[in-house]
């Protein structure tokens, strides 16, 4: 077995990371393979298990990973809007475009690859899961709340609430050509009806 030194570890794992990313994005999680991760970085496949217990695990390092740039492009929309109404329509606009557009998202939800890993996990790690699906709209949901346009309903609710519209590109194809006109009028809606 090959020894590695530290910086030969992180560059592998970061090769392993960056080949996932694109793998993932291309092919979903079912359809690649350990081998299809492991030959561009140029180790075998059995190494590969020194650096992750699976490639559900990598694949959830790579998501992670995507995270600080995607709450970046959120942070933007929303503060180009003007008036807290306009923020939740940014907002929710902007996490639609983000799952719409990112081929790795894209192929993580059109595959159902993202709910296969869910119905695998704990309760304890659905939990954690839920809650971290929720936490980056709790800033502003709360802000909201600290300004008085929104309703004081528990924030998890109301953040859960406007997680709940992404659910509707899940069904793009049931909702036929009038999507886009379908998801635009839902996100204003229920934005006009979050801000008295």
């Amino acid at each position: 077995m090959t020894a590695f030194d530290d910086r030969e570890r992180a560059r592998i794992r970061e090769a392993l990371i960056e080949t996932g990313r694109e793998r993932f994005a291309r092919y979903g999680l079912r359809k690649t393979t350990i081998a299809d991760l492991t030959e561009p970085v140029g180790i075998a496949t059995g190494t590969f298990y020194r650096f992750f217990d699976s490639k559900e695990e990598l694949f959830w390092t790579v998501l992670e990973g995507e995270r600080e740039d995607v709450l970046e492009r959120y942070e933007a929309a929303v503060e180009a809007a003007d008036g807290p109404q306009e923020e939740i329509v940014a907002l929710l606009m902007a996490v639609c475009e983000e799952i719409e557009t990112n081929p790795l998202t894209r192929a993580a939800l059109a595959d159902g690859e993202v709910d296969r890993l869910l119905r695998e996990m704990s309760d304890e790690e659905l939990a954690e899961s839920h809650r971290r699906s929720v936490e980056y709209l709790l800033p502003y949901v709360e802000s909201w709340q600290e300004a008085g346009v929104a309703p004081e309903t528990d924030p998890e609710v109301v953040a859960g609430t406007l997680r709940a519209v992404t659910f509707v590109i899940l069904h793009r194809n049931e909702l036929g050509p009038e999507y886009p006109a379908i998801r635009e009028t839902l996100i204003e809606r229920l934005a006009a009806g979050l801000v008295p």
